[in-house]
């Protein structure tokens, strides 16, 4: 994997923007495999295509690229995208893409993340304010992306710190995350909700009540369900199901 960029591509640009768009495309197009069932490259739509920007042609899973130059750190929390009505769609709909976030500095690709579409419901996307009455496009209400509030275990590395993640290392944390593919928008969103809330708990063991202790903000989210213990106590017999926490006694839990 070649983690610098082909700079040549942009001779002739002025605008930053397109400078990113031509240069982070072109390194997807001669680097990425398909994270979700290993086919070897992706392949791009049209520009400006409605659907996403890349798309694999063995598994059909779409994929929306999102990069930031930035010199220290990483891609932070919060995302620039596009209209927010138009987000909300696409994140709601069947053709849901994946979502490759990549941090780059000077040219080269220093941290590659993949979040699967499954992670993605409509409480992290941020609404803008409407651009001013004098702006070209007045009224015109953008959205952000609110990467901090997915859990970890949404967030898988494909490049780390300026090193590849082994591939099939990449593809089973994918599969792992396939059960939240089942359910509505709303049962994903608890079970999320839940899952990140487990995850900003230090130790690997935990009790109810810990989990108990963000009732208030998971009550902030879900304002119409007036059960949050019980919903609570739902979501973590799932996750014990699917294998990310462990029942250990009475009230007690273990993170796998």
């Amino acid at each position: 994997m070649d983690f610098t960029f082909n700079s040549q591509l942009i001779q002739g640009y002025h605008k930053k923007s397109q400078m990113a768009r031509v240069l982070t495309e072109d390194w997807v197009l001669r680097n990425m495999y398909c994270p979700v069932c290993g086919n070897i490259r992706l392949h791009q739509y049209a520009n400006n295509s409605p659907v996403a920007d890349f798309y694999c042609e063995s598994c059909h899973n779409d994929f929306e690229l999102k990069s930031k130059n930035k010199k220290r750190g990483d891609l932070g929390n919060i995302i620039n995208d596009g209209q927010y009505d138009k987000m909300i769609e696409r994140i709601t709909s069947d053709r849901n893409p994946n979502f490759f976030f990549m941090h780059y500095v000077d040219f080269r690709v220093r941290n590659m993340i993949l979040i699967p579409n499954h992670y993605f419901v409509p409480e992290i996307i941020l609404k803008r304010k409407p651009l001013s009455n004098t702006a070209r496009r007045a009224g015109w209400v953008g959205c952000n992306i609110n990467i901090a509030s997915i859990p970890q275990s949404g967030k898988i590395f494909i490049i780390k710190e300026g090193v590849p993640i082994n591939k099939f290392e990449v593809q089973s944390l994918y599969q792992k995350t396939l059960f939240l593919k089942q359910g509505n928008l709303n049962s994903r969103g608890w079970i999320i909700d839940v899952l990140s809330c487990i995850e900003r708990i230090p130790d690997a063991d935990f009790t109810l009540d810990q989990v108990y202790a963000f009732t208030p903000e998971l009550q902030a989210k879900h304002p119409d369900n007036n059960f949050v213990h019980d919903k609570i106590r739902q979501q973590l017999q799932y996750l014990r199901d699917q294998g990310y926490i462990q029942f250990t006694s009475r009230g007690h839990y273990r993170k796998t």
